[in-house]
C-alpha cells in the first residue's frame, strides 16, 4: 500500500532517508514554546542523523505492525514540512479505530496547515488503512485543537478523567470522534479484517 495524501498544498507522506535536511531545517525554522502544548525548537543535537535513522527504523516497525502511522506534512511549493499527523494505537479486530493525532510547527501557524493536514489524514485513514472510527483526545483548555476537529465534523463524545501523562502529571481529555460512513465511506468489514496493511 501507498502512504501518501495530496491535498491542495500538502503532501502527506513517511519520512524518507533524503528528507534528513528537510527534518534538521524543520527544527530549526522553528519559535520557541509557543503554549502548552507547543515544543517549540528543541536542542540542535536532537536533529542528528544518527536520530534520524533511529526514527526512521522506529516508525518503519510501528507501521509493519500495523500500530501507529505517521505522515509528515510536506508544503508541495515551500519544500519545508510544516507538521504531522498520525494514526496511534491502531486497533483492528472488533474496533477497527485508532488515536487521532497531529501537530503543526509553530513558525507555520495562522496558515490553515492544521486543518488542511489533519482532513487530508482522515480520508487516508478511512481510505488507505481501512479505518473505521478515529477518536481525537484532547484537553478542555486546548481550545484551538477543539475548534479544529469541531469544523471538520468530529463530535463530542465525552471526558476521560486523568487518562494520558504528560508533563509530569495526568491529564483529562474531552474525546471527539468521527466514523467513516460520516464521510461517506462504506465500511467493508471483510477487507479491513483479512488484510494485513503493511
Amino acid at each position: 500500500m501507498k502512504l501518501i495524501h495530496k491535498t491542495q498544498r500538502l503532501t502527506l507522506r513517511p519520512l524518507q532517508q533524503s528528507d534528513f535536511k528537510l527534518w534538521q531545517q524543520s527544527n530549526e525554522d522553528m519559535l520557541p514554546s509557543q503554549n502548552t502544548w507547543d515544543t517549540g525548537k528543541v536542542e540542535a543535537s536532537n536533529f542528528s542523523k544518527k536520530n534520524f535513522n533511529k526514527l526512521l527504523k522506529d516508525e518503519k516497525l510501528q507501521r509493519d505492525h500495523d500500530d501507529f502511522y505517521s505522515l509528515y506534512a510536506f508544503d508541495k511549493k515551500k519544500k519545508c514540512i510544516v507538521g504531522s499527523v498520525a494514526a496511534m494505537n491502531v486497533q483492528r479486530g472488533l474496533s477497527q479505530s485508532a488515536f487521532l493525532g497531529y501537530y503543526i510547527h509553530n513558525n507555520h501557524w495562522g496558515k490553515g496547515y492544521g486543518k488542511e493536514s489533519v482532513e487530508g489524514f482522515i480520508h487516508f485513514a478511512f481510505k488507505k488503512l481501512k479505518l473505521h472510527r478515529l477518536e481525537a483526545g484532547i484537553e478542555p483548555t486546548n481550545k484551538r485543537s477543539i475548534y479544529l476537529v469541531k469544523s471538520l465534523g468530529l463530535r463530542k463524545e465525552g471526558f476521560k478523567k486523568r487518562i494520558v501523562y504528560l508533563r509530569e502529571k495526568w491529564i483529562d481529555l474531552t474525546m471527539y470522534s468521527i466514523t467513516c460512513e460520516e464521510l461517506g465511506y462504506k465500511w467493508n468489514a471483510k477487507k479491513a479484517i483479512q488484510k494485513k496493511y503493511r
